[in-house]
This record gives structure tokens, C-alpha cells and sequence, in this order.
């Protein structure tokens, strides 16, 4: 029996040992990217790599950029969601700006998921900010 005890200490040790090297051999994106990731598993809410279309989902993760984009005539504010595991734009229509949506900020965002041009959309989400430095 502690010959298997030993066996699982060591596969254990093994794991940290990798998990530290890979920590060490990972660059700062990868980190903060897998850092994301688990937060959005934590919170209970779906990565958004896993986000089927026309599913009503929850995600979360952080605004990496905000740009102000007309769609057929009508002002929309576009942010682009990134949770580790891939990204998703959310637009507002008929908004120019929202107070507190902002690049680098995190928010947890719900709605149905669409495809605009290859790309996972999800339009007028309900969505809750995140306070800085908040987890």
C-alpha cells in the first residue's frame, strides 16, 4: 500500500512540477489568458469556444477593445469579449457609448448568441460590470 501512496505523491509532484515549468515557460497573453478562462468556468458561466449558436448563454471575461460601428443606419457600440478561450463581440444598437464599457474592463454578459460574418455576436445583452480589480 505505500508503494501506491508513493506512486500517487509522486504523479502529484510530477503535476506541479509541470504546472510550475509551464507557468515558467508561458508568455504573459497565454497566462492571462488561462487566468480568464478559469474565472469564467469559477463563475459559472460558458467559455466562449463552447458557445453554441442561437443559445441563450452567460459569459464573461474582459472588453479587449470598444469601437463605435454603424449597422444599416443606426449607431452601434461594439466590444470585443475575450474569456481565454476565444472571443465575442457584443453590440449595443442604437448607443453611441455606455458609461463603464471600456477596454480592459470585465463584464459578465448574457443574451442569445448570433454569427455575423464568421463571428460569434451577441446583440443588446443584458451585461453586468465588473468592478475593477474585482474577481
Amino acid at each position: 500500500m505505500s508503494g501506491v501512496a508513493g506512486s500517487s505523491g509522486t504523479v502529484k509532484e510530477t503535476g506541479r512540477f509541470r504546472r510550475m515549468l509551464n507557468r515558467l515557460t508561458s508568455t504573459p497573453e497565454e497566462l492571462q489568458a488561462e487566468e480568464l478562462e478559469q474565472h469564467a468556468v469559477d463563475a459559472g458561466c460558458s467559455r466562449i469556444c463552447d458557445c453554441p449558436d442561437r443559445e441563450v448563454v452567460t459569459v464573461t471575461g474582459t472588453l479587449r477593445a470598444v469601437t463605435q460601428r454603424p449597422r444599416g443606419g443606426v449607431p452601434a457600440l461594439e466590444a470585443e469579449l475575450f474569456d481565454g478561450s476565444g472571443a465575442i463581440d457584443v453590440v449595443w444598437l442604437g448607443r453611441r457609448s455606455i458609461a463603464g464599457i471600456e477596454p480592459g474592463r470585465r463584464i459578465v454578459a448574457s443574451g442569445r448568441v448570433s454569427s455575423a460574418q464568421g463571428r460569434k455576436v451577441l446583440f443588446n445583452p443584458r451585461y453586468e460590470l465588473r468592478a475593477i480589480g474585482q474577481e
